[in-house]
């Protein structure tokens, strides 16, 4: 039976530096360089990024200043955005949020725009009073919200919830959400700081959400933003922190958890390969997999092994078919393999070993796997290979997991669901459980060695189709076989596929994206 292990979302401080990808060599491996990057590059928890605003008005800057900033920022992006609109219709809460969406309403009074502004909940205190006041001292004034009223404009601003958001939105406030969203077809919508209903730490949906256009956040980049339901709802995003001072930065810094969370760097900057290189200097990678009527998963993954530059290639595969698998793709020696005591003669040639994709879960596959587990080669584990790893409780440090959500679901013994919302605790727990390296795949994936959290930013909804976690698989297992470290291969992995895969969108269209239409932009990327 597979075990069970409890899976509570709880907040967790978010916060890392990006790192690039420069390369050095020692002992046969390329070791990545870590840099620090400034806080425009991190990512945070919402309540960090309450504790930051606390730090910069503790030191001088009121919190009316912040939200002036924010209010002109989130106005110039919107003329930015559409520089000829003439009206201009925001929705507000009662918190900060309200602030920010008065100021901008008070500045689109100024330059001669229709200006219209919503109101819910109860009276304004503190600094979004003082913003609301401003704005009725230049003329403006607001209507309390009506669910039966269809709203018009060409823009409209959501400034009705913002970070503090703990559970799920009901009553007038999803009614308010409501009727933002039915009007998506004919106005621009943009959201202050985060959209309406969404969790600012996990990206969550709490009960409905507003679908943004665009989103403007401030002080710093919020978790929620990057990941998992949010890449539906926050649009184009964009970034300010509010001009904060550089002292305030560093002092937060230093009161932040030690588990840090940052942009994935998707710089790719491979190094120049020698003149007297030979295909052994590239490695050799091992892939398993390929079960009866699976045989396509596992060539696809040798196919990316070989497109991002390995130098040699072993599929191992059910004798079914192994004769014709590589009869369009020589490059590749693939062998039938009725049971694992055939493993060893390939074993000692392979430097790493990529298993899974196609390999099934009856004993054939079964055995396979767990001869492979006995082994100490370093390890690129996805698909049937990652079902097999739920129903046992070991651990390596020299492997990578690519599970999706619903693969995830099976190590934890939870359900797809509970996995979506709270991508980062779900993939710090896999790799606490399993050790080694885990990239939780999906909208905004997450590469975490239990410390750290990398999330990546590109990638299309064209990827959802067959073959692209094999692809992926077979890129890291590539890289990997050239020298790379596990984390580095895992993280220029990731890149790789995303990228490719954008280029590839950008040419033809997200709709019948192969997974295979992959590989003439992948070899241009890593050259």
């Amino acid at each position: 039976m597979p075990k069970i292990i409890r899976l509570f979302f709880l907040a967790i401080p978010c916060v890392f530096a990006r790192d690039s990808y420069y390369f050095l060599f020692f002992s046969k491996e390329i070791v990545v360089k870590n840099y620090t990057y400034p806080l425009s590059h991190q990512v945070y928890t919402a309540e960090q990024v309450r504790e930051l605003d606390r730090l910069a008005m503790a030191s001088g800057s009121s919190g009316l200043s912040l939200m002036i900033r924010a209010g002109q920022f989130m106005f110039d992006s919107i003329r930015q955005s559409r520089p000829n609109a003439k009206s201009l219709l925001i929705f507000c809460g009662v918190g900060n949020n309200a602030g920010d969406g008065y100021i901008i309403a008070r500045l689109a009074l100024e330059a001669d725009m229709i200006v219209q502004v919503v109101q819910l909940g109860g009276s304004l205190q503190g600094d979004a009073l003082l913003a609301q006041t401003e704005y009725f001292s230049q003329g403006g004034k607001y209507e309390t919200f009506d669910f039966t009223k269809k709203y018009t404009a060409e823009i409209i601003v959501d400034a009705l919830l913002g970070t503090g958001l703990s559970r799920n939105v009901e009553g007038e406030w999803a009614k308010a959400i409501a009727a933002i969203n039915a009007c998506s077809t004919s106005a621009y919508i943009t959201a202050v700081d985060i959209p309406s209903g969404l969790n600012a730490t996990t990206g969550a949906l709490m009960g409905d959400a507003v679908i943004a256009d665009e989103t403007v956040t401030f002080v710093a980049r919020k978790c929620g933003l990057y990941t998992g339901k949010a890449r539906d709802y926050v649009g184009k995003l964009r970034f300010s922190d509010l001009a904060i001072a550089d002292s305030i930065k560093q002092q937060f810094k230093q009161t932040i958890s030690k588990k840090k969370y940052y942009l994935l760097d998707h710089t790719i900057n491979l190094p120049k390969r020698k003149a007297t290189a030979h295909k052994g200097s590239y490695g050799h990678v091992l892939f398993i997999g390929g079960t009866v009527g699976m045989s396509g998963s596992i060539r696809m993954a040798a196919e990316a092994a070989l497109t991002v530059g390995a130098g040699l290639i072993t599929v191992l595969t059910h004798p079914s078919h192994a004769a014709w698998l590589s009869l369009n793709r020589p490059e590749l020696m693939v062998n039938g393999i009725e049971s694992p005591n055939e493993l060893l003669p390939y074993l000692h040639r392979a430097n790493v070993i990529a298993i899974g994709p196609g390999l099934g879960t009856d004993q054939w596959g079964r055995e396979l796997f767990n001869a492979c587990l006995a082994t100490e080669h370093d390890k690129i584990i996805d698909a049937d290979g990652l079902n097999l790893l739920s129903h046992l409780s070991i651990s390596r440090d020299n492997w990578v997991l690519t599970p999706h959500s619903g693969e995830a679901a099976r190590l934890l013994g939870v359900t797809a669901q509970a996995i979506e919302m709270d991508r980062y605790y779900a993939a710090i727990k896999i790799q606490q459980h399993y050790s080694g390296y885990c990239i939780l795949k999906g909208a905004g994936s997450l590469i975490t060695d239990g410390k750290q959290i990398a999330i990546s930013t590109l990638g299309n909804p064209g990827m959802a189709t067959a073959g692209m976690g094999d692809v992926l698989t077979g890129i890291i297992a590539g890289l990997r076989a050239q020298g790379m470290t596990l984390q580095t291969a895992a993280r220029l992995g990731v890149t790789l596929h995303a990228k490719a895969a954008d280029l590839a969108v950008a040419e033809k269209g997200e709709r019948g994206l192969f997974a295979t239409e992959l590989y003439p932009y992948l070899r241009t990327l890593v050259n």
